[in-house]
């Protein structure tokens, strides 16, 4: 309680002179992750530097806290977590950044968890060619984040998981991989069949647009290793997502209502939508429901994302034990 004290101080600190870095939480991850630099924004807003073992390095973590979180020390909150997509000059700031996420959770009690996943993290634990254990990208996510704010910023068990892009890869993969984790995951032109026609060359080609030219230590070539690819692969584990309330959304890449006008257009959506496509066809094969938005013209782009989001709310509230 009293460490709960000086953090609601920190924040009337905050109301009164602005930004300042405050003492890290003390809350350690069971394999020793824990917030080295923990920075009040404002009073809702925290990044986190957390020393991850899992990444061999530091990752950062932005925290947009509810309304009430510093008037209710007591009380632990349903978390959202908001995954960003490759290449994103801004990484773990974009969605706040980039959208009114912050607006439209105020009067929401969830706690927002934005982690990095780097230039291209791709959401997952990496091959190396098997010569090296990190950067494991999911259990920086899945483990240290999640545990260090479920013990040191007083996020509860009710979770649900949306990402763009690469981002919505991660929230489908999670989702699967960590049956009962997440009541909620939703994609966003995301790419949730990563084997789908034309999909590991759209996987290769985000990592070599982020700079990585070592793509094989992802996992390795999708010919000679592809029992790897198909185990990380969301669309050939969709029987692990029932009982997860799902949402799948994508445009088609054309120049569409929320695009300045003119011609236009983007290579990447229809190839999100061609692999989102896909998984919906074979989840509806199996039987396991889902809400779907294919909205048409539409690129890949933060304001068509951010409709996504205000979308999908009342599939991540239900997960979180919220109003719609």
């Amino acid at each position: 309680m009293k460490r709960f004290a000086l953090l609601a101080l920190s924040v009337v600190v905050l109301i009164a002179g602005g930004v300042t870095a405050a003492q890290a939480s003390p809350a350690v991850a069971d394999d020793g992750a824990k917030v080295v630099e923990e920075t009040w924004l404002d009073a809702r807003t925290v990044d986190l530097k957390v020393s991850s073992p899992a990444l061999g390095t530091t990752g950062m973590v932005r925290l947009i806290v509810p309304s009430g979180w510093a008037a209710q020390p007591g009380r632990t909150w349903p978390v959202l977590y908001l995954l960003h997509g490759c290449c994103e000059p801004v990484d773990y700031r974009s969605w706040d950044q980039f959208t009114d996420v912050k607006t439209f959770t105020a009067a929401k009690d969830a706690l927002v968890v934005m982690p990095t996943d780097g230039p291209a993290g791709m959401y997952a634990k990496w091959w190396n060619l098997g010569l090296r254990n990190t950067p494991d990208w999911d259990t920086f996510h899945t483990t240290e984040v999640r545990q260090i704010v479920e013990r040191g910023y007083r996020g509860g068990t009710r979770r649900a998981v949306a990402g763009l892009s690469i981002g919505g890869y991660g929230a489908m993969a999670y989702a699967f991989k960590h049956p009962g984790m997440f009541g909620a995951a939703a994609s966003y032109s995301g790419v949730p069949n990563t084997l789908s026609a034309g999909a590991p060359v759209f996987v290769k080609g985000i990592l070599l647009r982020a700079g990585i030219f070592a793509y094989l230590d992802l996992w390795g070539s999708d010919l000679l290793m592809r029992p790897m690819w198909s185990a990380n692969n969301p669309y050939d584990n969709i029987d692990k997502l029932r009982g997860t309330a799902l949402y799948i959304s994508c445009g088609n890449g054309q120049t569409g209502p929320l695009d300045p006008s003119g011609p236009g257009g983007d290579p990447f959506e229809p190839a999100a939508l061609l692999s989102s496509t896909s998984f919906t066809d074979r989840l509806r094969a199996a039987g396991i429901p889902a809400t779907v938005d294919y909205y048409g013209p539409g690129t890949h782009s933060w304001p068509y994302w951010q409709r996504a989001l205000h979308n999908s709310w009342p599939v991540l509230a239900g997960a979180l034990g919220l109003p719609a």
